[in-house]
């Protein structure tokens, strides 16, 4: 069976996981772990893709992020490679060092995120790289240290993060510290690994109980309910007949924003920081709608620029739909 195309849409939250070949190692010490870590922030930087967890282990890699402009698909070529060739250009080996192509799933956010973020960051603790949670705090390898305060990196999409835990950075990081230690008896979580149907309908029970009804959507490279599932899949096809009619061609999504923000009377900061002002979520509206609508825009990427989550700006332009 041929292999399926990414679902690749700017905006969109994945959890990216890398494997050596063979389950081979693909950090053989400190200096190749900080080489990798270089390269995923300059990349992040150049693409403007937002990483919200990682974790380096010696076999694997874990990313749960937020594609930039330039997709996915480009900004893991990029880090793979450049790092692959620099790997064997200092152990004097050659060949491939990743097994086959790296796996992404594409996450619902408001149900997922912060799951993922948990899973990822206790990868150390659950394959007894750390001994307990004391040590995984000190771990320099993992985006909880930088969460929690231990370690620092510009890169990281701490705030992101914590804003989901608390409105101060001090309540938000104790509360994050719980939730984290609430995981540890949870063991390996296939369901946040791979979409598919039986993940994406939440268990068996529930595919069984829907079964014969009507028609399940569900797709394996999707971690999300059935609604998540039907749009990303429906965005995925009118993005690829918007580029097939545009040949390519990038919209001025920037300037659409820029010249609705002026015509609203809004500052442009305002509603791409996330602004509940009820101007701003009025422009935020009809903004959304014309790239959705006119300029034919995956709601992942709107909510990008708009600064609020995917079902969000999905939420956004069928109200402002409604009522015209």
């Amino acid at each position: 069976m041929p292999r399926r195309a990414r679902l690749d849409a700017p905006g969109t939250l994945h959890h990216v996981m890398i494997r050596g070949t063979e389950g081979r190692a693909i950090f053989r010490g400190d200096k190749d772990r900080q080489n990798f870590l270089s390269r995923l922030a300059q990349i992040s930087a150049d693409t403007k893709a937002r990483i919200l967890a990682w974790t380096l282990m010696d076999t694997h890699v874990h990313i749960l992020m937020f594609s930039g402009p330039p997709g996915l698909s480009k900004f893991m070529r990029r880090l793979l490679t450049g790092y692959a060739v620099w790997y064997n250009r200092r152990y004097h080996r050659s060949g491939h060092l990743f097994q086959n192509r790296y796996k992404s799933i594409v996450c619902e956010e408001e149900a997922y995120l912060l799951e993922l973020v948990r899973y990822i960051h206790l990868n150390p603790l659950r394959s007894a790289i750390v001994n307990n949670f004391e040590e995984l705090d000190r771990y320099p390898w993992s985006g909880h240290g930088v969460l929690i305060g231990r370690s620092k990196n510009d890169w990281q999409e701490k705030d992101y993060v914590l804003r989901q835990f608390g409105e101060t950075e001090g309540k938000a990081t104790r509360a994050y510290r719980r939730f984290m230690e609430g995981g540890i008896t949870q063991g390996r979580r296939n369901d946040l690994t791979g979409g598919g149907l039986v993940r994406s309908m939440g268990g068996w029970s529930q595919v069984l109980s829907l079964r014969g009804k009507k028609k399940v959507e569900h797709d394996g490279r999707i971690l999300g309910g059935e609604d998540f599932v039907g749009q990303i899949l429906k965005e995925a096809d009118r993005r690829l007949t918007r580029q097939l009619q545009l040949g390519g061609k990038k919209e001025p999504i920037d300037q659409v924003i820029k010249r609705l923000c002026k015509e609203g009377g809004i500052e442009e900061g305002e509603l791409r920081n996330g602004g509940k002002r009820r101007k701003v979520s009025e422009i935020r509206a009809k903004v959304s709608f014309h790239l959705s609508q006119e300029m034919g825009i995956p709601f992942a990427e709107i909510a990008r620029h708009v600064g609020v989550c995917t079902s969000a700006a999905a939420k956004t332009v069928r109200t402002f739909e409604a009522i015209g």
